[in-house]
């Protein structure tokens, strides 16, 4: 059955001379593995330049055969990118972003919210022109309540731990595992909560303390995530926005 959607690319691999197969995430089908013809002619329907990392495409498809590679008919952008392709520390981010989504985002059902989410998101950074060193983030930490992963951030005191196992604050250390950051980082989480995209620029960090906020993130999600891969991106992430 042919259906038209919406997608956002999360990763392409080359299958042959002539084809890709893409993970997208869907507005009407969750995470989808597409395949797609891409030959070398100027007059073809679907080209190459179209799957770059977090490309937001409009597509048609054959669903029927949906839980295998599902073949692409048509393809477009429908909200070309302004900036992010082009900026260096944009596109750093988009690539970032592509893979953590790539290995996080596993639901292979409509979640209308989440794309929505994902959709806004991609679009602000890329009108943004300035002040967007943290939209990572911001990114990150939002997107955890539309996977059902939010911590629980209420009921802080000064000098408390917070426990990355159980998402909360906590009085004293666990004492059954090392998964928690120390009193002065966790009052660091009291500020990140307040953050979005429109007053994120007002919260000054250096390079180091991003990194550190965005490893703690990332340790927050390899708990919760199962198989949580190590991410190839990371370091070219944590050299920029000095």
């Amino acid at each position: 059955m042919l259906q038209k959607t919406k997608g956002i690319v999360l990763h392409t691999l080359k299958y042959n001379e002539n084809s890709l197969i893409v993970e997208m995430y869907t507005s009407l089908h969750g995470r989808i593995s597409f395949i797609t013809n891409v030959p070398r002619s100027r007059k073809a329907s679907v080209k190459t330049v179209l799957f770059q990392p977090l490309s937001l495409i409009e597509l048609e498809a054959d669903f029927k055969n949906k839980g295998k590679l599902v073949r692409i008919k048509e393809a477009k952008p429908y909200s070309p990118f302004i900036s992010l392709p082009y900026d260096p520390y944009k596109s750093s981010i988009a690539l970032f972003l592509a893979e953590f989504l790539y290995r996080a985002v596993r639901e292979e059902t409509e979640n209308l919210p989440l794309f929505s989410y994902l959709e806004h998101s991609l679009i602000w950074l890329d009108e943004c022109s300035t002040g967007f060193a943290n939209f990572h983030l911001v990114f990150l930490m939002r997107l955890s309540r539309f996977l059902g992963l939010y911590p629980n951030l209420d009921h802080y005191f000064p000098g408390d731990y917070f426990d990355l196992q159980s998402g909360c604050f906590v009085s004293t250390p666990p004492q059954l595992h090392t998964s928690y950051i120390n009193p002065e980082e966790s009052a660091q989480l009291q500020t990140l909560i307040r953050m979005n995209y429109d007053t994120m620029h007002l919260f000054e960090m250096n390079r180091q303390q991003r990194a550190r906020v965005l490893s703690i993130i990332i340790d927050y999600y390899r708990l919760h995530v199962h198989d949580f891969p190590a991410l190839k991106s990371l370091d070219i992430l944590k050299e920029l926005f000095d």
